[in-house]
């Protein structure tokens, strides 16, 4: 390599481990011991890949003697390739961490089957009349969730069902236990009903939304709750009092949104920027004072946003395949990733050392910082 192509890499270059998948990354998850990122690939597969880098930033660092420059060296050794399991069915299958290093799925005729992190795939005692279409798992209470669009089932960790939660019509989009796994949020048609667990299962609260919610994230309070809207924009609900409003003038749909606990800020993606709102003023009844101006806006939309699990950043994915991090409620921001296929699926790992990314064309990224990079 000559001294010209060093000048020309990216940061991306090199922090990033980076490989090519045959088909579009629509969502990944990390394993709960943080060792494993897990890609679900529209063909039906999962990529998996071991988070412990072998050639770690901190190993390439350089700081000459004389001017105290720090530099990165580019790897020097190939990179292992992923594990991918068999097809499970069509279309990317739905994953939940459960265990130490291994996920549960969602398989073909209503299967729910473990993945290991070496790939290998056992069948549980889960099984449904219909397809997976909503899938959770609460490590704490080893408690699965599941559902096929009517009805959602509760499981035992070994698979048996100990539950079916039947509550009104309409079909069933997305589920999510809260952070200690005692409650359980169901997205169903214009509303999300919040179940307690703590004993019989019990419907406390439900909320209605003027569009269906697709997805639910929780803040690590469990006061809040928050969700991606399927019509565009996103809303969000107060569990206290069920007080909930909605955010819809977005020029895109708003994919994701996820919670800055130490920002204690809530971002979405959407919009030519990275949308953030404190929840000292959060975005209720039409609310907007306590929107927090985040990164630079441009001409190409984000498609996925992270919040950091430990400082208050923001990584944001771009439909032009650029990744940048930026200081929620401030200007400036890092551009991680220049270019690309558009960002599907974004996130940091509990540590908040590795992001984990996933493109339309196949990208799968694992970009580790070295432990001073945001000091």
């Amino acid at each position: 390599m000559n001294q010209q192509n060093i000048r020309n890499l990216t940061l991306f270059d090199l922090l990033a481990r980076s490989w090519a998948l045959p088909s579009a990354v629509e969502t990944l998850e990390f394993s709960d011991d943080s060792s494993v990122a897990a890609f679900a690939c529209a063909d039906g597969t999962i990529a998996l890949a071991a988070l412990t880098d072998p050639e770690p930033p901190e190993s390439r660092v350089r700081v000459s003697g004389d001017l105290g420059q720090t530099t990165i060296r580019p790897r020097e050794k190939p990179l292992a390739p992923l594990i991918v399991t068999e097809r499970l069915l069509d279309g990317a299958p739905l994953i939940a961490a459960s265990g130490q290093s291994g996920f549960l799925a969602g398989a073909s005729d209503g299967r729910i089957v473990r993945v290991a992190a070496t790939g290998e795939i056992d069948n549980t005692d889960i099984r449904l009349d219909g397809a997976i279409v909503a899938l959770d798992h609460a490590r704490g209470q080893g408690l699965t969730a599941v559902s096929d669009g009517a009805d959602v089932v509760l499981a035992t960790a070994s698979g048996g069902t100990i539950r079916s939660l039947r509550h009104g019509g309409g079909n069933v989009a997305a589920l999510g236990f809260s952070p200690s796994g005692r409650q359980l949020a169901v997205c169903r048609d214009h509303e999300i009903s919040i179940w307690t667990l703590v004993g019989e299962p019990a419907l406390i609260r439900t909320i209605g939304f003027p569009h269906a919610p697709a997805a639910v994230r929780w803040s690590a309070d469990t006061e809040w709750v928050a969700c991606p809207l399927a019509s565009g924009g996103f809303g969000v609900a107060r569990l206290a009092d069920g007080k909930a409003g909605a955010v819809s003038d977005f020029p895109a749909p708003a994919r994701t949104v996820s919670w800055s606990e130490r920002a204690d800020a809530l971002i979405a993606s959407g919009a030519f920027r990275i949308a953030a709102w404190s929840m000292k003023l959060p975005p209720l009844e039409g609310e907007t004072g306590g929107a927090l101006v985040t990164g630079r806006p441009g001409l190409v939309v984000v498609e996925a946003v992270a919040g950091h699990p430990t400082r208050p950043l923001a990584a944001a994915g771009f439909a032009n395949g650029q990744i940048v991090i930026a200081r929620i409620g401030e200007r400036d921001e890092l551009l991680v990733k220049p270019s690309g296929g558009a960002i599907t699926a974004l996130d940091w790992s509990a540590d908040g050392r590795h992001l984990a990314a996933g493109t339309a064309n196949g990208g799968a990224s694992l970009i580790t910082f070295p432990a001073q990079m945001f000091k």
